[in-house]
């Protein structure tokens, strides 16, 4: 072995499960796309998947453009359910809370057209999504509040701010963010 050079560690499981240590209170679902004879099937949320068992109320799509940096986004009292089946999302998560038990972890996700993901990000969850993909993706959102067009609950932070200790790679350049 040359000198310097370090062992992978364990990313999945023998059945091809991620193994993630996530943020208090995300969820994450990995959904199998369905063959058919006419094309394939790809279910888009199941309630079992959904541990907040709140009712669906609004839904929209968000299309990123090849490279695109969508962050950071925030709220204070809607959960986001977002899935993403179209293209290849990076999905920066850090988590805000003081209370919470992983204050200040990073998780990096990376979905999308091989790996479908339903993912659920609690309120105080800082998120952001950058399309690392050749085409455009698209990505759908059920949060569970109807967006409010007088009083908006999305609060945002640019994708360089210095209070989220993580690195956007932008333009094949790797973007540093400061660390608190």
């Amino acid at each position: 072995m040359l000198v310097g050079a370090r062992k992978d560690s364990q990313i999945i499981t023998d059945s091809w499960d991620k193994i993630q240590d996530l943020i208090d209170g995300v969820s994450m679902t990995e959904v199998r796309h369905v063959p058919r004879d006419h094309g394939v099937i790809t279910e888009l949320y199941r309630p079992q998947w959904d541990p907040t068992g709140l009712p669906i109320v609004h839904a929209y799509q968000s299309r990123l453009f090849v490279g695109a940096i969508g962050a950071w986004s925030c709220h204070g009292r809607s959960i986001d359910r977002i899935f993403v089946n179209e293209g290849h999302v990076k999905v920066v998560l850090y988590d805000g809370r003081e209370e919470s038990k992983t204050y200040k972890r990073v998780n990096e996700l990376n979905v999308g057209d091989a790996r479908p993901t339903f993912l659920v990000i609690p309120v105080g969850v800082w998120h952001g999504l950058q399309n690392v993909g050749s085409t455009d993706a698209l990505v759908l959102n059920f949060p569970t509040e109807a967006y409010k067009y007088e009083d908006p609950d999305h609060y945002r932070l640019p994708y360089d701010t210095p209070d989220i200790p993580y690195s956007w790679s932008v333009g094949g350049n790797m973007m540093r963010t400061r660390s608190k």
